[in-house]
């Protein structure tokens, strides 16, 4: 993937709004479903507790809902992700299809493995963040457009400003938020220097 490809400078989707405070990474993907070697597989169990019932059936909870099928925006409001550090919570998300997620707040080390999977968390006034989650609510259909570049957020007509820390808007605009990508995407240098320094030696 070159780094043009890996450039998250603006992005587009349809939105899903997730409301409620101090959503944490358990309740994003119960424990008892991160005995994987991988993270193939984890979408079927985002939200899953509040999905679905003791029986497994479905309970009223907005990824369950057919007016959102196909959102990739994740609309939240305030300390989405907090608790544990688990990476598994956003991967769950990216397998779901969210390629984006704006809210109030974010628990610090969430919003980081956010970045270092190419997906921004950007940050809204509450004011603002209640009004996208009832315009998505309103209208399923309605175009969310995430514009990194000029840190606005546009939806239904509306410009809403957005925050997220330089260093990872930086390096989501620029496309180098995929760090392994970067090292095989320079492998050849990288070992030309690798052979010049005195305490490498290579067989």
């Amino acid at each position: 993937m070159s780094a043009n490809e890996m450039q998250r400078k603006q992005l587009a989707g349809t939105g899903i709004p997730v409301p409620g405070n101090d959503i944490d990474t358990d309740r994003i993907i119960p424990a008892r479903f991160m005995k994987c070697i991988t993270f193939d597989g984890l979408e079927q169990y985002a939200f899953y507790d509040v999905r679905f019932d003791a029986e497994g059936n479905l309970k009223a909870h907005p990824f369950n809902d057919e007016a959102y099928a196909g959102g990739s925006i994740l609309i939240v409001n305030k300390n989405f992700g907090c608790g544990s550090s688990r990476e598994h919570a956003p991967q769950a998300l990216v397998r779901f299809g969210m390629r984006g997620i704006i809210g109030e707040s974010f628990a610090e080390i969430f919003a980081g493995n956010c970045t270092a999977l190419g997906v921004p968390a950007v940050t809204a006034a509450q004011a603002d963040i209640e009004w996208l989650q009832q315009a998505v609510t309103a209208n399923p259909a309605a175009m969310i457009q995430i514009d990194l570049e000029n840190k606005v957020v546009h939806c239904e007509g509306r410009e809403v400003a957005i925050t997220m820390p330089e260093s990872s808007r930086k390096t989501l605009v620029e496309g180098t938020w995929d760090t392994t990508a970067q090292l095989l995407g320079n492998l050849k240098p990288i070992q030309e220097t690798a052979e010049k320094l005195p305490y490498l030696h290579f067989v």
